[in-house]
């Protein structure tokens, strides 16, 4: 694992929580984008080398739409960047983590991504991030 590339936080409404992170981070989102696949709309925010996703569902079975019904908004998950999302795949597998997608999937930002299961990371739903080339 490279760094902390995003953290995620699930939110109700992406226009008001982007008018709320602007004036907290004190810049606009650089990128909005809508991942289908995922049932959400994204945006981000350029906080120092790392980022800020904010992600509202767009159908009410989105897992997104299910985590705010569950827990409210909030932070969603953490994402790491890595260097090959495969290899890490296989590595965390192999220490006993329970990887939610094996095979790794088109994400938001031009990135190929997995997510680990919370019930083997305490209770933090981990996302890996590879650009994709």
């Amino acid at each position: 694992m490279k760094k902390i590339e995003h953290i995620g936080i699930a939110v109700n409404d992406l226009e008001t929580s982007n008018l709320i992170f602007e004036k907290l981070l004190g810049v606009p989102a650089y990128k909005f984008e809508e991942v289908k696949s995922e049932g959400v709309t994204t945006s981000f925010f350029n906080v120092g080398p790392n980022k800020i996703e904010l992600l509202a569902a767009t159908n009410p079975d989105s897992p997104i739409a299910k985590f705010i019904a569950k827990k409210g908004e909030g932070i969603h998950h953490v994402a790491f960047e890595v260097e090959d999302i495969v290899l890490e795949i296989a590595r965390l597998k192999k220490e006993g983590f329970v990887i939610l997608n094996e095979t790794p999937k088109k994400g938001a930002d031009n990135k190929l991504v997995a997510f680990l299961h919370p019930k083997s990371t305490n209770s933090v739903l981990i996302e890996l991030c590879q650009e994709i080339r």
